[in-house]
């Protein structure tokens, strides 16, 4: 059953996947949230592992970084390992004042520079947006963990050293944006083209307009509460 990217068997995943880009963040959530985990897939180091959260079968495998990464590694769960749900669990950088570090986001909706979009030859704009289904879950499951999480729309950038630097990022924040990763279009458009449901959850590790930054450690090992809330998620996903 292995596809290029995935040495797994067919049933070796969950219904869903939580995607940390981070291989190390994957094998965090997998030894510290789940109940014998089981590592389902280490090609190229991107370690997959399957187990059980509160009873819930649930798996996490790494992302890396960018559209075409996750392009390639969310297809492949979703076409061929029958993945039905996909959360995306990273970091972001805020580009307004009314985030700051550590604060969760959810993506409704991703804006982006990427060019990921023009293979579908659309006769127009795509919109790429999470799933209803699984933004209205995740929201329930912080509102009931009592963490308050923003929702708004991301910037997916298919750059992190750009010509403009952050000054060409916060634009985007004049438009009600409220932070830039850059794996949402990709995740997002994936899961429509596929008949999937998908919804990206990140925590503010960086703040473009104040300047204040987490460590890479903090990143891989910290941000518990979007891990959480992800997990709740697919344990309520589950019979949906």
């Amino acid at each position: 059953m292995a596809t290029p990217h995935i040495s797994a068997e067919k049933g070796d995943f969950a219904k869903t996947v939580l995607m940390p880009g981070d291989p190390l963040r994957a094998k965090f959530i997998a030894e510290n949230f789940l109940e014998n985990p089981v590592l389902v897939n280490n090609v190229r180091g991107v370690q997959g592992y399957t187990g059980t959260y509160k009873g819930t079968r649930v798996s996490v495998m790494a992302s890396g970084m960018g559209c075409p990464s996750i392009g390639i590694y969310s297809y492949e769960l979703f076409a061929f390992y029958d993945v039905e749900n996909i959360i995306r669990v990273g970091s972001a950088g805020a580009l307004t004042e009314k985030l700051k570090v550590r604060d969760i986001v959810a993506g409704i909706g991703s804006n982006t520079d990427s060019n990921f979009a023009a293979q579908y030859g659309m006769p127009g704009t795509l919109a790429p947006t999470a799933d209803f289904t699984l933004l209205s879950t995740a929201v329930e499951a912080a509102k009931e963990k009592g963490i308050e999480m923003h929702v708004g729309n991301l910037l997916c950038s298919d750059v992190f050293y750009g010509e403009g630097g952050k000054e060409k990022s916060l634009e985007w924040g004049k438009m009600g944006t409220l932070a830039v990763e850059m794996e949402s279009t990709a995740l997002y458009l994936n899961a429509a083209r596929l008949g999937k449901r998908a919804l990206v959850i990140c925590t503010i590790s960086d703040h473009l307009v104040t300047g204040e930054e987490t460590t890479s450690e903090e990143r891989q090992n910290t941000f518990t509460q979007m891990m959480e809330i992800a997990l709740d998620t697919a344990i309520k996903m589950e019979n949906k």
